[in-house]
């Protein structure tokens, strides 16, 4: 339905103003379906969150961690409904685990803080930004830049879990971070039958030069 209703519009735009390509018309209808696709998915997962006594939490969550999953980039699924489903578990388990999980004593904390950090840092350096076939970043500047980005994002991120006194806010951050920096790895990407774009751009490149 979403689809339908994307395509219809695009069709609309690309007859009432001139010079509209395929090419750009299906930059403009892949933009509409993130758009359109992200209402039913926001709703869906403030329904969810509040059926679990999280509502706050989730928002929070998803908050949070915006900055770093900005720069550093993350999965794609293919169908709404699996999108739905990602970004509940994404964010609804972040609230229930910052929750209930408790680290005591206070060092076992720091070591969680300083494991998770080491951890983003390599895969960081691996895979960000995690980019998608839709939308692949090619642009060594651009690359670099968002790399660079990553590490300050997520180490902000994890900082600023040190300090925050309330037990909650802290947990949403550490666990916020390790969600996403699992998000943008090579397991994650195979899981969901995804494939980063600039990975998918060099080998076109290769394919054609050996053709």
């Amino acid at each position: 339905m979403i689809e339908k209703l994307c395509n219809n519009l695009t069709n609309k735009i690309k007859y009432e103003i001139p010079g509209i390509d395929d090419e750009r018309a299906e930059i403009i209808n892949y933009g509409l379906q993130l758009v359109v696709g992200e209402i039913p998915k926001i709703f869906a997962l403030l329904i969810i969150a509040y059926i679990c006594g999280v509502l706050e939490l989730s928002i929070l969550a998803l908050l949070f961690i915006i900055p770093y999953r900005t720069f550093s980039g993350g999965f794609h699924l293919k169908t709404h409904i699996g999108c739905i489903v990602a970004t509940s578990l994404f964010y609804i388990g972040n609230a229930l685990l910052s929750k209930y999980i408790v680290f005591e004593p206070l060092f076992i904390k720091y070591i969680v803080i300083f494991a998770i950090w080491i951890f983003s840092l390599i895969m960081i350096k691996l895979y960000a930004p995690a980019d998608t076939e839709n939308v692949p970043i090619l642009r060594k500047k651009d690359r670099d830049l968002k790399r660079k980005l990553s590490y300050l994002t997520m180490s902000l991120t994890l900082i600023i879990a040190v300090f925050v006194t309330n037990t909650i806010i802290s947990n949403l951050l550490i666990f916020g971070v390790l969600i996403q920096t699992v998000s943008i790895t090579r397991f994650a990407y195979k899981i969901t039958k995804s494939k980063y774009g600039y990975e998918e751009y060099i080998k076109s490149q290769k394919i054609n030069i050996a053709t």
